[in-house]
C-alpha cells in the first residue's frame, strides 16, 4: 500500500511513500560534492526532490521511470515545495498498485467511451460511418486509445486525456458547427475522432509519459495518416475528395508549422478544428497548472514557461457578488443620509453622449 500521495504533502512534515521517478538529473554544488534532483509522481501530481547526502551511493540504485520508497521531509524552495529525501530504496512492482502512479482522468474511461460512441452515432455521411466503424471495432487500437494521454506535459497529461480531449472536441463540434452552416458538421466530428490517434503510438504510458521510439522519429501525425490510409481502404468507394479534405483537416491541426503542422489550415473545417482544439488543450493544460500550484502568493502562479507569464489562481465565478472574498469592499459605510439606488446593468447613451 502507498503511505502518502503527493496531494497530501504539506511544508515541514516528514513522510515515508512509493513514488514513480519521472526525471533524474546529477549536479553538483558550489562546493563541488555531488548531489540529484528527481521529479517524482503518482496519480494525484508531481513533485521536485533532492538528494544531497550519499548522492552517488543513492544514484547507484535506481533510474528513470523506477518505482522507489523514500524517507523525507519537505520544504519550500523558491515558492515551490519540494522534497528532501534521507533514504530510499527500490520496489518491486509486485509490492504495489500500479495504478497508484499515474493520474488518471476523473471520468471513467469506459464510460466516456460509451459517450464517445454516442456522439459519432451523429454522423450521417455513409463513407465518414464505415470508416469510424473500422477503428471502433479495433479493439487493440480501442483500448489504447482509452488509456494514452493527449501530450507529454502541456494537457491531459493523464491516463485516459486523449479519450476525455476527443469527446471534448466532439461538444466543441455540436456547440460551434451549427454557427456557421457553411461547415460540413460530419468533416468536423470524424477529424474530432481522428485527428490525434497517431498519438496511441507517439506515447509511451505504462511508466510515466514520454515518448516512444517511433513517435520521436514519425510523429503523431504522420503515424495518423498511415493508419487512416489503412482505415479507408477498408471502406469501397471512398471518394478521393472526402480523402483529401480529412487528410488535410489532421495535417493541419497544429495551426502554424512553427507548432509541428506540416500545412496551415486552407479549408473553413480546418480553419475552425484547429481553433477548437487549441481552445481545449491551452484552457485544460493552464487550468491544471493552477490548481496544480503551491507557493506562498495566494493569488498568483509561478512563470509559466510556455505561455510566458504567470497566471491569477481565481476565476470570476459570481455575477451576483463580484468581490465574494471581501477585499475589494471599502470599509466605511456609506453617509446614512445617502440613500442607495440600483442602476440599470446597461445604460444607454443619449445622443450627445454618442
Amino acid at each position: 500500500m502507498k503511505e502518502i500521495h503527493i496531494e497530501d504533502i504539506r511544508e515541514n512534515t516528514s513522510s515515508e511513500g512509493v513514488f514513480l521517478v519521472l526525471k533524474k538529473r546529477e549536479g553538483k554544488t558550489r562546493r563541488g560534492d555531488p548531489f540529484l534532483s528527481l521529479t517524482l509522481g503518482d496519480r494525484t501530481g508531481e513533485i521536485e526532490a533532492k538528494i544531497w547526502d550519499r548522492a552517488v551511493e543513492m544514484s547507484k540504485l535506481f533510474e528513470k521511470n523506477d518505482l522507489i520508497w523514500i524517507q523525507s521531509r519537505a520544504e519550500v524552495y523558491q515558492d515551490r515545495l519540494q522534497l528532501v529525501i534521507a533514504d530510499l530504496r527500490p520496489v518491486d512492482e509486485n509490492e504495489i498498485d500500479p495504478g497508484d502512479f499515474l493520474p488518471k482522468a476523473e471520468r471513467d474511461p469506459e464510460e466516456m467511451f460509451q459517450d464517445l460512441r454516442t456522439q459519432l452515432r451523429k454522423v450521417k455521411d455513409v463513407y465518414l460511418k464505415a470508416l469510424l466503424k473500422s477503428y471502433l471495432q479495433d479493439k487493440d487500437l480501442m483500448e489504447r486509445f482509452k488509456r494514452a494521454p493527449a501530450a507529454k506535459r502541456l494537457h491531459h497529461v493523464y491516463i485516459g486525456g486523449l479519450l476525455e480531449h476527443t469527446l471534448s472536441l466532439l461538444r466543441l463540434v455540436d456547440q460551434v458547427a451549427p454557427l456557421y452552416p457553411e461547415v460540413n458538421p460530419d468533416l468536423l466530428r470524424a477529424g474530432a475522432f481522428l485527428h490525434d490517434m497517431g498519438k496511441v503510438f507517439e506515447l509511451s504510458y505504462s511508466r510515466g509519459f514520454d515518448y516512444t521510439t517511433e513517435g520521436r522519429l514519425l510523429g503523431h501525425i504522420v503515424q495518423g495518416l498511415k493508419l487512416l490510409d489503412e482505415k479507408m481502404s477498408d471502406v469501397e468507394g471512398f471518394p478521393d475528395l472526402l480523402a483529401l479534405h480529412l487528410k488535410h483537416l489532421i495535417i493541419s491541426h497544429h495551426g502554424e508549422y512553427e507548432y509541428g503542422s506540416p500545412r496551415r489550415p486552407k479549408t473553413l473545417e480546418a480553419l475552425l478544428f484547429y481553433y477548437i482544439d487549441n481552445l481545449d488543450a491551452k484552457m485544460i493544460g493552464v487550468g491544471r497548472f493552477i490548481s496544480q500550484q503551491e507557493g506562498e502568493d495566494p493569488d498568483w502562479t509561478s512563470h509559466h514557461g510556455v505561455f510566458g507569464r504567470p497566471f491569477y489562481r481565481h476565476s470570476y465565478m459570481s455575477l451576483s457578488d463580484p468581490d465574494p472574498s471581501g477585499r475589494l469592499k471599502e470599509e466605511k459605510s456609506p453617509p446614512d443620509n445617502v440613500e442607495s439606488q440600483e442602476l440599470p446593468l446597461f445604460a444607454s447613451r443619449t445622443d450627445e453622449q454618442a
